[in-house]
């Protein structure tokens, strides 16, 4: 297993485009706009609604709840419901978006990522310059949940794929299955399929005051039990019917059916929107019996938890005997720094949100003078500083007169080192945005490597600020 880069382009979309309807459980009104996003940020939520308009990744970490759907929450700040939107997202092979709403929870529309595909498919495909990466699956990795039996796993396959099984223990739904063998069949094969529920989870839905904005357009109802007089008299009225009966299939009337196995498909549709909060393409094969939402996201954090320890020992692959994208004098006319205080020489990589330099850590530093000189060990606290310094190229790259600015730290957590650096050794940064670049502050994920290891590794925020 491991993180690869492929030779496709990542790609977003050329224009915004956006959709209107009501959540499924708030019943709110609710306007969905999707954005262009730079290469490498991935999926994020956008509240506009809120002072600040915070955002939210749609990262497994921030998973909350699963109740009715999946529930993202970061700083008190909720996405109800996110999964039939980013099942369309990865459906139409997008890496980077973002999905601006003036709600908690995304229009249900239909119940199923139809819509959704639609809309960004008026706002047409863009391909970006950066490659897109992979995670490669060579072993089963799995998870099962052992009070309701449900297991989901991964394992090695050319491609992308999703099967669900699916049994409920109903007559009128029975055991169904669904297969995607290629995900540009997603738009026809999947991607019209409805969200269902039983009757008796209904009742209890609407005695808690949810499925608000649900009505006969938006979810199959199986009627799994005996249609009482009071519970009918209660869906006309939660439905806003003047009649409403129960068809020869099992399913409450006004709906047809686009698959017989509509359901299990639509489980399909879930499991892929929930395992695109791991934050990168798949290449293996995702098996699912009996899924749901609390299942998948748990296999989501199990994967995240792996693809992470992968990127922080996913060494940058880059041949450092070939002329560099910038030398140490194109480098000082970007930075103010000066030796000794000058800790890169290096950069060979630098896109909108990342950028890959290096140092060649010699025995002629200042440094191993005074720090433990019978054993000369690069300080840690210098380490993270060339990593800033790493970092202040992307940062500075993004005005047009970076020799009028200097960059200031704000913020440094979550350092960690894990090997020591000796003269002799070559460091390699790596250093990429965690949020878009704004007001000049930067936010990024800084790795440092040494002899093929990871050696320090830190979140770093700095800012950018002209010299007066």
């Amino acid at each position: 297993m491991g993180i690869v880069k492929t030779e496709q382009k990542q790609q977003t979309i050329k224009q915004e485009v956006s959709l209107n309807g009501v959540g499924l459980h708030t019943g709110q009104d609710v306007t969905l706009t999707f954005k262009p996003a730079p290469a490498n940020s991935g999926y994020t939520f956008k509240r506009i609604d809120l002072e600040g308009h915070p955002e939210i990744a749609a990262d497994a970490n921030y998973v909350t709840n699963t109740q009715r759907g999946t529930c993202l929450e970061k700083n008190g700040v909720i996405i109800q419901t996110c999964e039939h939107v980013l099942a369309a997202c990865v459906g139409l092979d997008i890496d980077n978006i973002t999905i601006e709403l003036n709600a908690a929870e995304p229009p249900i529309l239909d119940g199923s990522s139809k819509y959704f595909i639609e809309a960004l498919e008026k706002a047409e495909i863009e391909i970006q310059d950066d490659c897109r990466e992979e995670y490669v699956i060579t072993d089963v990795i799995s998870y099962v949940d052992d009070e309701t039996g449900s297991e989901i796993l991964i394992m090695p396959a050319k491609e992308y794929q999703v099967t669900t099984m699916v049994d409920f223990g109903t007559k009128v739904l029975g055991t169904q299955n669904a297969t995607l063998n290629t995900m540009s069949d997603f738009k026809t094969e999947i991607s019209d399929s409805r969200t269902f529920s039983f009757l008796h989870e209904l009742e209890a839905l609407l005695e808690h005051g949810l499925i608000k904005g649900g009505d006969l357009n938006n979810a199959i109802v199986y009627v799994d039990k005996e249609l009482s007089e009071s519970t009918m008299s209660k869906l006309k009225k939660a439905f806003g019917k003047d009649n409403i009966a129960v068809k020869s299939n099992g399913i409450l009337d006004n709906l047809t059916l686009h698959h017989p196995n509509e359901a299990a498909r639509h489980k399909l549709l879930d499991v892929i929107g929930d395992l695109a909060l791991t934050g990168i393409r798949l290449r293996g094969k995702v098996i699912a019996n009996k899924p749901g939402h609390f299942v998948n996201t748990q296999f989501a954090k199990k994967l995240s938890k792996l693809i992470k320890n992968d990127r922080r020992n996913f060494v940058p692959n880059i041949d450092i005997n070939q002329p560099p994208l910038m030398d140490v004098n194109q480098i000082m006319e970007m930075l103010p720094h000066r030796q000794p205080f000058l800790l890169i020489d290096k950069i060979f990589e630098l896109t909108e949100s990342g950028v890959i330099g290096l140092k060649n850590v010699t025995m002629n530093e200042e440094f191993f003078k005074g720090h433990f000189p019978g054993s000369p060990v690069m300080p840690g606290v210098l380490i993270v500083e060339a990593m800033a310094q790493t970092g202040g190229i992307l940062v500075l790259n993004t005005v047009p007169d970076p020799e009028n600015y200097l960059t200031f730290f704000m913020k440094i957590d979550k350092v960690k080192f894990k090997q020591k650096v000796v003269p002799g050794d070559t460091l390699i940064f790596k250093c990429d945005l965690i949020t878009p670049i704004r007001r000049g502050i930067c936010h990024m994920q800084g790795y440092a490597y040494a002899n093929g290891k990871l050696c320090a590794e830190a979140e770093l925020m700095a800012q950018i600020s002209k010299v007066k």
